[in-house]
């Protein structure tokens, strides 16, 4: 075989799998998103605010620590971005749906899941991959995500105390059994993956 025939058939060998593994990637986020949107199902309503108690958080989190920054980001933004186009991806606890969602009383916490996967993301991939360090990256990424949705509730409320009250108080508790499952999770897969 010819110097150029050999040539030939290493690129397209290289292209063929830089196809499959492009492929895989966008899967990989695919899925991740749809993830999320499973999470976002189980939901419970409260009474005394306008934000449903939901798995969500614990999805968006276990997506950042999995993926990573990059990927867990991409699958945040596509999951926003199916979510104002209409399609039932977001907690049915809300009434309305699409672009409605984006701009009401959870409107800062759903705009923040793309950053906040990136965080979680961002700092475990670069650790130890041990629990504490994945425990420790998914408090940092619930930060970010408080200060969004936060944020956005005192704009809409026009008062930062009644932002905390609808958006705090009552997630506390819960926020921390999803930080720590999120962490169990995503330190168990790594430890698996990297035997």
């Amino acid at each position: 075989m010819s110097r150029v025939a050999t040539q030939v058939i290493g690129q397209r060998t290289r292209s063929e799998y830089r196809g499959k593994e492009w492929a895989k990637q966008a899967a990989i986020v695919v899925t991740a998103s749809l993830f999320v949107a499973l999470c976002a199902r189980v939901t419970v309503p409260l009474p005394f605010t306008p934000v449903p108690l939901t798995l969500q958080n614990f999805g968006v989190l276990a997506v950042g620590l999995l993926l990573g920054s990059r990927r867990g980001f991409a699958a945040l933004a596509l999951y926003l971005v199916e979510g104002a186009f209409g399609l039932p991806v977001f907690s049915p606890a809300i009434l309305g749906s699409g672009i409605t969602h984006l701009v009401g009383s959870t409107g800062g916490f759903l705009m923040a899941y793309p950053l906040v996967a990136f965080v979680a993301g961002y700092i475990y991939e670069h650790s130890s991959r041990r629990f504490a360090w994945a425990a420790l990256s998914a408090v940092a990424a619930e930060l970010v995500l408080f200060a969004g949705g936060l944020s956005w509730l005192a704009v809409l409320t026009h008062s930062v105390s009644l932002a905390i009250r609808y958006g705090l108080y009552w997630f506390v508790f819960a926020e921390v059994i999803k930080v720590l499952m999120a962490a169990a999770v995503s330190a168990r897969w790594h430890q698996k993956t990297s035997v």
